[in-house]
């Protein structure tokens, strides 16, 4: 199938989990993930109905975005976010960055956004599922870590992501997510200063409807609208 027909698809099941869940549609954004697939390939996605792209690495945006500007609403980061390329993330202009679970990392941020006089929205990675091969502050940790990256100027705190488990029954993942909408609920009601729990980024192409289902209203999806992924691509 097309990827305008995948797209399509994407968005029918969309609809038919906030019709059963009684959620506003509007309230879901849906981030095509763009990783290993070319700007003509996005192309695609974005005249099918795709707004807001989500990149994991930093080298290929900026390969990919020039070429796709004007043509996006929004650009969300949501890899890992490593200090030393926080400049050249920052020059794409990302209107969200998924990934903060260090504060040192959120330091660093800050102080290239004061230096330039820019505020950053950022959500703070929890890695839910204790995997060793994920990013992400521990449940333990994730309080602790929003209440000190709140103190920072230039960037506020806009909600929590996670990755959940990758595994044939997308089931088994929906403990994982249920948890951390307990956790994004307990932090609003704290209503901490400069943190606002407004998105709850969580679900891609295996489960994105129980994510939803769980209090998800960012989904981020790739295979189930562009297909399989050339890793052979992947930047090294």
């Amino acid at each position: 199938m097309s990827i305008k027909e995948n797209y399509k698809i994407v968005i029918k099941k969309i609809e038919e989990v906030c019709r059963l869940q009684d959620i506003n549609m509007d309230d879901i954004k849906l981030v095509v993930v763009t990783k290993t697939h070319s700007a003509e390939t996005i192309k695609q996605a974005l005249v099918a109905g795709a707004k807001y792209i989500g990149e994991n690495k930093i080298q290929e945006a900026q390969e990919k975005l020039p070429i796709l500007d004007g043509q996006y609403e929004e650009f969300h980061f949501i890899g890992h976010l490593q200090s030393n390329k926080i400049k050249q993330l920052m020059k794409l202009k990302p209107a969200l960055i998924h990934s903060i679970d260090k504060l040192s990392t959120a330091e660093k941020l800050s102080n290239y956004c004061v230096n330039e006089g820019i505020l950053q929205d950022i959500l703070i990675q929890v890695n839910t599922t204790e995997e060793n091969s994920k990013s992400g502050t521990g449940e333990e940790e994730v309080l602790d870590l929003i209440k000190e990256v709140a103190q920072l100027p230039n960037i506020k705190i806009k909600g929590l992501m996670t990755i959940g488990l990758f595994d044939e029954n997308p089931e088994v993942t929906r403990p994982y997510f249920r948890n951390l909408k307990r956790i994004y609920d307990y932090v609003a009601s704290l209503k901490i200063d400069n943190v606002e729990m407004n998105y709850l980024s969580m679900g891609m192409t295996h489960d994105f409807e129980i994510a939803i289902e769980e209090g998800a209203n960012i989904v981020r999806i790739g295979s189930a609208v562009f297909g399989a992924r050339d890793y052979s691509k992947e930047e090294k």
